[in-house]
């Protein structure tokens, strides 16, 4: 008897639509039913667009009906952040003051996706305006882990795991500029990529404030899945200039050389410790990968410690300068609270080391680039302390035990390298991931050293929140 739709890959879907096997119809309904039968448990998905979506599939029936050209997400529903243009939709980025900001018009990836013949048919939740860990909106409500409800589902895209987890989704878009679609992930067991900086484009019509340079070095759309040939796949789609980020490019895949892969194994980067259960299940992953025929060799990447510190002074210098006048209006108090932890935990910077943090930057580039250089892949933890209890953030002593934990995380996206993040199996009841890191333009490269260790390990997902629940 063939799988229920929901639990099926976008992939899969995509093909079996071409071929008239199913429907899209058939497919965006069994999406419905599921997000109705397991949503109230985990509340990952804020708005569904029903009608919209029914009469998107209908047309991508009646155009494989007609034998028209099809593209390879055809008729395939995904899903969409709540902070991400959606045409008709609110960004709310969690917050009450913009549940009313409608876009005419969708962000350049979720343009791409309809291009590519997907269906965007619900959004998902995060906390307030992104700058939390774990997902707590002020408009939405609380995300629970489908796995454990007392743990975090991870944030800031942590709605969009939670709905992929759980077989609400196929396929999903979040953003990244500090782990966003990495550590959610490793707390549901989904799969994601944060691209090399300017792959993607990013744009939002709706943000008060034009974005500070920081923030654009720091922050990337991504895609999410269940699996590593949905999210290159996606990549595929979503990937190129375009003219509403000045700073996109389009860009050629890095090459990938003849002869197995390089791997650089940190099993505790920057050696500032690693939970064993999280250093075990990069061990395995390296073993997966020496089976595979890669050269894997114990190699620490250069400065992480540093590049987070880094990575923390610039983000916090542009929060107290252009976010928080507006955060300080606007936000709940937990959020606020999460807010004020995170620019505590770093020092405040005038002009002369804001300016020195930048070409600091440029140095730790350089070291990461010569390390790149000498091996195809860096194999690490996402972060290396595993998912905190719901609430733990709100305590200053513990959010930044958090920060630290993500230290490899913040790497990548100070330097703006690629890294996609794949399961590896479950420690503790709770799923464990690996992060697998490339030079810039390397993305490619980055997700077929996850296929790898993907096709080593037994598939983690779709789960049944209601199976948690009930434990």
């Amino acid at each position: 008897m063939p799988s229920p739709l929901w639990r099926r890959s976008a992939a899969d879907l995509a093909r079996t639509i071409r071929s008239g096997e199913v429907s899209s119809r058939e497919v965006v309904e069994a999406h419905l039913a599921r997000i109705a039968a397991v949503n109230p448990i985990v509340n990952a998905i804020t708005e569904v667009r029903a009608d919209e979506a029914l009469a998107a599939a209908d047309a991508a029936d009646a155009a494989v009906a007609r034998g028209a050209e099809l593209g390879p997400l055809h008729g395939v529903p995904v899903t969409v952040k709540v902070n991400i243009d959606v045409a008709g939709s609110a960004t709310t980025a969690g917050m009450p003051v913009f549940a009313e900001d409608r876009p005419a018009a969708d962000a350049p990836v979720v343009a791409r996706l309809r291009a590519a013949g997907a269906i965007p048919f619900a959004r998902t939740n995060m906390p307030d305006l992104g700058l939390r860990w774990h997902t707590a909106s002020s408009l939405h409500g609380t995300t629970r882990n489908p796995w454990n409800p007392g743990r975090t589902p991870g944030g800031s895209s942590g709605g969009e795991a939670a709905a992929l987890a759980t077989g609400m989704s196929p396929l999903g878009m979040g953003g990244d500029i500090g782990g966003s679609v990495r550590w959610p992930s490793q707390c549901c067991g989904t799969v994601a990529l944060r691209p090399t900086q300017g792959r993607v484009p990013h744009y939002d019509s709706t943000v008060p404030i034009e974005m500070p340079i920081a923030y654009r070095l720091l922050l990337t759309d991504g895609p999410m899945a269940r699996t590593v040939g949905d999210v290159a796949l996606a990549f595929k789609a979503i990937a190129g200039a375009d003219p509403r980020d000045p700073w996109s490019v389009t860009s050629a895949a890095a090459a990938d050389g003849a002869g197995p892969l390089h791997i650089a194994v940190t099993t505790d980067p920057g050696g500032l410790g690693c939970d064993p259960t999280i250093a075990a299940g990069v061990t395995r992953a390296a073993e997966i990968l020496a089976a595979a025929g890669c050269r894997v060799e114990a190699a620490p990447p250069p400065a992480v410690a540093e590049a987070h510190e880094l990575w923390g002074a610039l983000l916090a210098a542009e929060t107290r300068t252009m976010i928080m006048p507006l955060a300080r209006q606007l936000l709940a108090p937990d959020a606020l609270t999460v807010i004020e932890h995170l620019l505590a935990a770093f020092p405040e910077l005038d002009l002369a080391g804001y300016t020195e943090a930048l070409a600091r930057r440029t140095r730790i580039a350089r070291d990461w680039s010569i390390f790149l250089d000498r091996f195809d892949v860096v194999l690490g933890p996402v972060a290396c302390a595993p998912p905190f209890a719901p609430g733990a953030d709100l305590a200053a002593d513990a959010m930044a035990a958090i920060l630290r934990s993500l230290r490899l995380v913040t790497t990548c996206n100070l330097l703006g390298l690629p890294a996609a993040v794949v399961p590896v199996g479950v420690a503790a009841g709770m799923p464990q991931a690996v992060q697998l890191i490339a030079t810039r333009h390397g993305d490619e490269r980055a997700l077929a050293a996850a296929a790898l260790v993907e096709r080593a390990t037994p598939p983690l997902l779709p789960i049944d929140p209601r199976a948690a629940v009930a434990g």
